[in-house]
C-alpha cells in the first residue's frame, strides 16, 4: 500500500476539504486521514505517483507526495543547514558586512544550481572575506540568521521519538554549532574559516565538506547506529545536496534550486520544515514544540 500526503503551508493557502476529495477521487480512494485541519492529510491509496494530480494541486500551492506506507517513518533526521534549517545563506550575510554581498551571493547561487564547482566556488567566496574582523560571525548569527519555520517542532518530535539528528553543512562550523545547539542536533559537520589575529585569514580548513563529505557523513551514521540508508530522511536545498538525498531512503528537496528538484522524488515547494513530520504519518497533536 501507499499513501499520498498533501501538505500546505501552515502560513499559506491552506488545503480544504474539496481538494482533498478531489485528490481521493483521482486516486481511486475513499481512505482519508486528516493530520493536521487546514494542513496536512493522507489518503491511502494503490499507486506510487500521479504527476498530473502533483501538477493540479502545485496550482493551489499544496505539495503532494505518494510513498510506501510502511517505510515512511524514519530513525535519522540528516539536514543542510543554509536555506534549509534556516532562511539565510551564511556566507552570504557575512559577505554584505564585509562590503562584498553581491558578488559572494551571485556565486553562491551559480554552486547552489549546479553551475559551479562547489569546492572552488568555496574558496572564492571565502577569499573575498580575507580581513573580516571575527566578531562579525557572532554579530550575523545574532542579527542576520532566523530559523526555517516548522524546525523546532521537527527536531523536538523526531528525537522525542527516539531518531538521531545530523546537521551536515557546506557552510561553516561557527554557524552550524550555534544552530545545531539552538535546535538540539546530535552533532553538525561544516568546514571550518580560518582565522589570525581576530581576523579571517580568507582560507577555509581542508578537506572541505562538499557533496561527497555529505554522502559520506550519512554512511558513516548509518553504519555507527547499525541502520540502513532507507532509514534515513534526509533535507537540503542546493547541488551539493543530491548525493544525501538520492542515497537516503526519503530525499526531500526543500524549496529548492530547480536542478536538484529535477533529481528528487520528494519535492516540498509550499511546506516548512513541518512537511518533514506529515510525510513520516505525523499528526500535529503529536508534534513537540520544544526539547
Amino acid at each position: 500500500m501507499f499513501v499520498a500526503t498533501l501538505i500546505a503551508n501552515p502560513s499559506g493557502k491552506p488545503l480544504t476539504d474539496e481538494l482533498v476529495q478531489r485528490a481521493a477521487a483521482n486516486l481511486n480512494s475513499a481512505d482519508i486521514n486528516w493530520l493536521a485541519d487546514g494542513i496536512a492529510a493522507d489518503i491511502a491509496c494503490d499507486q506510487s505517483e500521479c504527476e498530473s494530480l502533483w501538477r493540479d494541486l502545485q496550482e493551489s500551492e499544496i505539495d503532494l507526495v505518494i510513498q510506501a506506507e510502511s517505510t515512511r517513518r524514519k530513525r535519522v533526521l540528516l539536514a543542510d543547514m543554509d536555506s534549509t534549517m534556516i532562511q539565510q545563506e551564511c556566507i552570504d550575510e557575512l559577505a554584505d558586512v564585509a562590503g562584498v554581498g553581491a558578488m559572494v551571493a551571485d556565486i553562491t547561487a551559480r554552486a547552489m544550481n549546479g553551475e559551479m564547482d562547489f569546492d572552488g566556488a568555496l574558496r572564492e567566496r571565502v577569499g573575498l572575506l580575507k580581513d573580516l574582523n571575527l566578531d562579525v560571525i557572532q554579530q550575523v548569527l545574532e542579527t542576520r540568521i532566523t530559523l526555517m519555520p516548522g524546525g523546532p517542532a521537527l527536531l523536538a518530535t523526531m528525537k522525542a521519538n527516539g531518531a538521531y539528528c545530523a546537521l551536515v553543512s557546506g557552510g561553516f562550523t561557527d554557524f552550524t554549532q550555534a544552530i545545531a545547539a539552538r535546535l538540539g542536533f546530535d552533532e553538525n559537520r561544516a568546514n571550518t574559516l580560518l582565522n589570525a589575529d581576530g581576523k579571517l585569514t580568507g582560507e577555509v580548513g581542508m578537506p572541505i565538506l562538499g557533496r561527497e563529505a555529505k554522502v559520506e557523513a550519512l554512511k558513516d551514521i548509518v553504519a555507527r547506529l547499525d541502520i540502513s540508508p532507507k532509514d534515513v530522511i534526509a533535507v537540503g536545498d542546493g547541488a551539493n545536496d543530491l548525493g544525501m538525498l538520492t542515497l537516503a531512503g526519503s530525499g526531500v528537496a526543500l524549496h529548492a534550486k530547480p536542478v536538484v528538484a529535477a533529481q528528487c522524488n520528494i519535492r516540498l515547494n509550499f511546506a516548512d520544515l513541518s512537511g518533514l513530520l506529515y510525510l513520516q504519518g505525523y499528526s500535529k497533536s503529536e508534534f513537540v514544540l520544544s526539547i
